[in-house]
């Protein structure tokens, strides 16, 4: 081969492999351009729907019902209860302020006197006519049925009561209070009292009748500054 034909050949290979160069190179950028004008931006990315596991999903349930449970809604949860169930004590909600009163006052869960109040007497629906202030079947004996001034001289009286003669000495759930309360019960009036605290639990009447266990009477007592 000749220099001539050597030079040649030189100089068309080098323009060759420049041009692929060039235009590979072109390619490379255009296509990361290309991606990144076609993703979303952080801020749409951080709208899309999550895609929680089971796990994520029921400790986030946990938490909503906790917020719910444990932040000063205890008031207006109580008046739902009332007007759910069309109680006679109205205005609901300063029944439920005064429940709330009651239970901060002798450290006692919130729900305890409304939902004994519901399964004594359908929230005060059906007392005693002799004693019609008592809506939680409280300090009836052979001789009669205690009554008292008022509806709320009748939840302190028991809220007083319930503290000194039943948790202070150790009966903490609703079981051991129906052991003193309600001797003769067979259990139904436990199993009652806790559906009432559970559905005022979930602010759920349906979430009640599923979740019903056991309650402590000290699971939502707010602590004494």
């Amino acid at each position: 081969m000749s220099n001539i034909m050597k030079k040649f050949f030189l100089v068309f290979s080098w323009l060759l492999l420049s041009t692929s160069a060039i235009l590979l190179g072109s390619s490379a950028y255009n296509f990361y351009f290309l991606a990144k004008d076609n993703s979303l931006p952080k801020s749409e990315l951080a709208s899309l729907p999550k895609i929680q596991s089971k796990e994520e999903s029921r400790n986030e349930t946990k938490i909503v019902t906790t917020v719910i449970e444990s932040a000063d809604a205890r008031a207006q949860i109580i008046a739902k209860f009332l007007e759910r169930y069309n109680s006679p004590i109205k205005p609901y909600e300063f029944y439920g302020k005064k429940f709330v009163e009651i239970a901060d006052r002798y450290q006692i869960d919130f729900r305890l006197l409304p939902a004994i109040a519901m399964q004594e007497s359908n929230l005060c629906k059906t007392t005693n006519p002799d004693a019609p202030h008592n809506c939680l079947g409280f300090g009836i004996h052979k001789s009669g049925t205690l009554d008292f001034d008022s509806y709320e001289d009748g939840f302190e009286r028991a809220g007083s009561e319930l503290k000194s003669y039943y948790i202070d000495q150790g009966l903490v759930t609703v079981e051991q209070i129906e052991s003193k309360y309600t001797p003769s019960s067979n259990g139904s009036w436990a199993s009652s009292v806790n559906q009432w605290m559970a559905e005022m639990r979930y602010d759920d009447r349906e979430m009640g009748k599923e979740n019903k266990n056991n309650a402590s009477v000290l699971e939502f007592v707010k602590e004494e500054k």
